[in-house]
């Protein structure tokens, strides 16, 4: 089997009813930090508070510019509030083979509870499904993150197994993680 390659996403610009999905740029970080530095928000996920606008920044050019990830950006004020992405291979935690991809997203408090992630993440459905040739999509949620395994609910995920003693090294602690999984012929059933 040939692995899939993830796409430079500089040039690309996915869209929602609500959203515009697309690359996060430096002159992002002050919106970011606004969202990042809360401590409800990175932990939970497994990431550090961003701790400045300069922080940030650096996030931005050494994380979020890795390929396939996405500014989540309101249509109706231009600004990001929230992070997407698609991971691939040993990039991601779920234990993916050749032609499976990972799906991570979060998004800044004021924003929670709106239906704006989900519709965020089928999107990103969408791209991988019809784009990137994946037959298979995994996401994972750490023990307690009941928002972020809701998400994955809504999109039609199902409960795949459970890890525990994983190291969140960003974090410097030992978790338990949740993994759920959505085949391509399974996501076309839900679209019908």
């Amino acid at each position: 089997m040939i692995p899939i390659e993830p796409t430079d996403a500089k040039e690309i610009f996915l869209e929602t009813n609500r959203l515009i999905l697309r690359p996060w740029k430096e002159e992002d970080a002050e919106e970011l930090y606004l969202y990042a530095k809360d401590p409800a928000i990175g932990p939970i996920a497994g990431w550090p508070p961003h701790t400045s606008v300069e922080n940030s920044r650096e996030i931005i050019k050494g994380v979020l510019s890795a390929p396939e990830t996405y500014a989540v950006v309101l249509k109706q004020t231009g600004k990001p509030v929230g992070s997407a992405g698609i991971l691939f291979g040993e990039n991601g935690s779920a234990p993916m083979v050749d032609k499976e991809a990972e799906i991570g997203y979060w998004i800044g408090v004021p924003y929670w509870g709106q239906g704006l992630i989900p519709e965020a993440v089928q999107e990103l459905l969408r791209r991988c499904f019809e784009a990137l040739g994946c037959t298979a999509v995994w996401c994972g949620y750490y023990d307690g993150n009941t928002k972020s395994k809701r998400v994955q609910e809504k999109c039609g995920f199902r409960y795949h197994h459970t890890e525990t003693d994983k190291p969140c090294k960003l974090m410097g602690d030992i978790r338990t993680e949740h993994f759920t999984y959505l085949t391509k012929a399974e996501w076309q059933l839900l679209k019908k």
